[in-house]
């Protein structure tokens, strides 16, 4: 290939200088291959793109020559063949038609990962709602499916006295007030009602010990069974349920038995 004006100004101002190619070799890394192929304008053996760009900067600043302006002449050398190698008639026909496919097939995903994305946060918004929504005093919490209430069927899971489940409804008046003691030994959720009204409802950590009074009952329930140990005026009480599971017991004055040495269990 015939050389132009951006060859010929290379290879003159090398040899004013008095450099090899060599030269410009072992200072820039260069091949003189590549050194050749741009003093010949031989693009067909150059790298291309960035490439070519950085190796008329590298040998600009090695010769003492203006970067930007020797860019610029090497610029316009390979557009001018590059524009007589490739017609606009061709450059036309060639354009990619895969762009307006590119462009929708981006808007579906774009439209499907925000889809996703609402539905995951709804879906964790209304989980988290209804975990930490506090019911209204007095409330029964069967209808509330993160704190289940245990029936006498379930009694195989969450053990509950039979004293509680048989008690009468009114108690004698002899009785005095009860004292409940909640020891949490792993983080769960909370819910304590005190003669139907909420005593307590939050997260409880570990090694947290709260004291809670009431005249005729309790209603103790935890999202994790295993995380909490129960005292009923200083008598232990058995589990709420198995480890992991959530349970409800419900305490009265019938729960106390009379110890004769010691604490018993109800």
């Amino acid at each position: 290939m015939a050389r132009g004006n951006f060859g010929e100004r290379l290879k003159r101002e090398r040899e004013l200088r008095e450099v090899t190619l060599q030269e410009i070799t072992s200072a820039t890394r260069i091949g003189p291959r590549f050194l050749e192929a741009l003093e010949n304008e031989d693009w067909e053996k150059l790298p291309g793109g960035v490439f070519n760009r950085g190796f008329v900067r590298s040998i600009a600043r090695y010769l003492g020559l203006d970067e930007e302006a020797l860019l610029g002449e090497y610029d316009l050398a390979h557009g001018a063949q590059v524009a007589a190698e490739d017609p606009p008639e061709q450059k036309m026909n060639a354009s990619p038609r895969w762009k307006p496919a590119a462009v929708v097939l981006g808007a579906l995903v774009l439209l499907a990962a925000l889809i996703a994305a609402g539905f995951f946060a709804w879906r964790h918004f209304g989980a988290r709602r209804r975990v930490e929504q506090q019911p209204p005093a007095g409330s029964s919490l069967v209808t509330q499916p993160p704190l289940p209430v245990l029936t006498p069927a379930s009694e195989v899971s969450t053990p509950v006295s039979a004293a509680s489940i048989a008690a009468p409804p009114t108690k004698p008046a002899t009785n005095g007030p009860m004292d409940l003691l909640v020891s949490v030994i792993a983080a769960t959720r909370l819910l304590v009602l005190a003669d139907g009204s909420v005593a307590f409802y939050d997260k409880v950590h570990a090694g947290e010990n709260r004291h809670f009074t009431a005249n005729d009952s309790f209603e103790v329930t935890a999202v994790d069974c295993g995380a909490v140990l129960l005292e009923l005026n200083s008598q232990p009480l058995p589990p709420l349920g198995a480890p992991g599971s959530s349970g409800t017991i419900k305490l009265s004055h019938d729960d106390l038995r009379p110890t004769t040495g010691g604490n018993a269990k109800p």
